[in-house]
């Protein structure tokens, strides 16, 4: 009887040691699942941020491949233009009559050179994250384009008040048809500040938004600038070379 008992004692010692050792595999399986799934989710987060990022430069590639197109376009049409005055204004056509240009045709040129400076420091503001800065000045580029067109629909009346028409002169017809489509790009341009404005007008902790303003502001940078460009051309050319 002790014999068996002792036999039984030690058969029930390896079931219990066998029970203990299944338990603990168990819970290491256990855990390693667990660990298992929160690497895999770590990698779930790492893709869609990068998803969100790749997505995000396309976008950004997109608009500047238009802007390259629009600004083409545009250079195109003035370069047209231009070329266009430049032959008449030359062939001493009796119709071609000068006149000096109006006051507000030097205080549009002005606004607009102040209105290209304020935006180099809206730029620079925002590149070194004064957010508040910059949507102040931004403000005051958006501003200065608007009195830019106050400016120039005084002198197409002022004109008008003086009887100078598009009928009676070519040159006149060349002022207003430059004027005018300048005119008209720049209310894009201004379409474009209020754009880059309004996404500048609270300010943001989020790095991914900032990077997109930065990039808005350089891709509207280049369309603005040019509308300066060509103001200064436009002046210089009706101005100087009649």
């Amino acid at each position: 009887m002790k014999v068996g008992t002792a036999e039984t004692s030690i058969e029930e010692k390896k079931k219990r040691e066998r029970s203990s050792r299944l338990t603990s595999g168990t819970g290491s399986n256990g855990g390693n699942r667990n660990r298992g799934g929160g690497s895999n989710g770590g990698d779930d987060n790492n893709q869609n941020n990068d998803f969100f990022e790749d997505t995000q430069e396309k976008s950004l590639d997109k608009v500047r491949t238009g802007m390259w197109f629009l600004l083409l376009v545009v250079m195109m049409t003035f370069g047209g233009l231009i070329s266009a005055y430049i032959v008449i204004s030359t062939n001493h056509v009796l119709e071609w009559k000068p006149f000096d240009l109006p006051p507000q045709i030097w205080i549009s040129t002005a606004l607009i050179l102040a209105s290209s400076v304020s935006y180099k420091i809206a730029q620079k503001a925002l590149h070194n994250e004064k957010q508040q800065k910059a949507k102040n000045w931004l403000l005051a580029t958006t501003l200065l384009g608007s009195l830019f067109i106050s400016s120039q629909i005084l002198a197409w009346f002022e004109l008008v008040r003086h009887g100078v028409y598009v009928q009676s002169n070519q040159y006149a017809g060349f002022f207003y048809i430059l004027t005018a489509v300048h005119a008209i790009h720049v209310i894009g341009g201004i379409c474009g500040l209020g754009y880059i404005l309004l996404r500048a007008w609270h300010v943001t902790g989020s790095t991914e938004e900032l990077t997109r303003r930065k990039s808005i502001s350089k891709i509207i940078g280049w369309y603005w600038h040019l509308m300066d460009g060509l103001w200064v051309v436009l002046f210089l050319l009706l101005g100087f070379w009649k």
